[in-house]
C-alpha cells in the first residue's frame, strides 16, 4: 500500500472512523514487535510504513478536531 493511496484514503475518514484505524494499526505493531521478539518476522519494513500510517491519522484527527464543523 503507498502512502499516498493511503492518505487519500483516511482523509475520507471521520473522526471515529480514524480512531478505530489508529487503534487496529496499534494492535498491528505489536504483533510485529511479538514476531519480532520470537523472530518469526520477516517483513521488517512493516514497521516504517505502520508508523507512519498511524503518524498520518493522528495528524488528520488533529486537524479535523481544529476545524469548525458546518452541520
Amino acid at each position: 500500500m503507498k502512502s499516498k493511496e493511503s492518505l487519500k484514503e483516511f482523509k475520507s475518514l471521520n473522526k471515529n472512523q480514524i480512531i478505530e484505524k489508529v487503534d487496529q494499526l496499534r494492535k498491528e505493531l505489536f504483533d510485529l514487535r511479538f514476531k519480532q521478539a520470537t523472530r518469526q518476522l520477516n517483513e521488517t519494513h512493516r514497521f516504517s510504513i505502520i508508523k507512519k500510517q498511524i503518524a498520518q491519522l493522528l495528524t488528520l484527527s488533529k486537524s479535523q478536531s481544529n476545524s469548525p464543523v458546518n452541520d
